[in-house]
């Protein structure tokens, strides 16, 4: 916005505060037209003056960022860094990089390989098998978390599992009872 358009503007805006402290119930409608030409002739000023997009966020840093519904100040690039936080807060911090060795060995140190990695896997009863009802978790007590919202949903299963995935298989916990269900109407009769 220019000064021009910034004087025109508050000029426009402080007429329109004039009329609102004249107004009365007995005001005559001739009068209630020049508030309605001013008014128009406010927002038109208004208009020519915006440059930008709407905000779409209340979030100062990314006003004009994507949206996430569940924040508070609807800034999915905030709320994804905060959330980052809350998991670190949780399961502690991220892992500290190594300093270089002097000089590396053809095979690679110990802290090059990869570590074995654990997963926590829920998993709910369809009918006929076991399958995978999320993500894999990193965390057994969100993945724990994550059963109990499931079983709480409007369209829970009749049982569901948490399976511990290290280098094997094991079944930590079962809930519900999984129930062998024909697909075939009537036993397939």
């Amino acid at each position: 916005m220019n000064h021009a358009q910034l004087t025109a503007l508050g000029r426009a805006l402080r007429l329109l505060g004039e009329h609102g402290e004249s107004l009365t119930g007995d005001t005559p409608d001739t009068r209630l037209h020049e508030v309605k030409a001013d008014l128009r002739r406010a927002l038109d000023l208004l208009e020519d003056s915006v440059s930008g997009a709407a905000p779409t966020t209340r979030c100062p840093e990314h006003p004009t960022g994507p949206v996430d519904e569940n924040a508070p100040d609807l800034c999915l690039l905030c709320e994804t860094r905060r959330r980052a936080a809350r998991r670190a807060e949780i399961n502690g911090p991220a892992l500290r990089t190594r300093p270089a060795e002097q000089a590396s060995s053809r095979y690679g140190v110990r802290e090059d390989r990869p570590q074995p990695q654990q997963r926590w896997l829920p998993e709910l009863w369809n009918g006929q098998a076991w399958q995978l009802c999320g993500t894999p978790r990193r965390d057994r007590r969100e993945a724990e978390l994550y059963l109990a919202a499931a079983r709480r949903g409007p369209r829970a299963a009749m049982a569901y599992r948490l399976v511990h995935e290290f280098t094997d298989y094991e079944v930590l916990r079962v809930w519900g009872t999984p129930v062998h269900v024909d697909i075939e109407p009537l036993g397939n009769l």
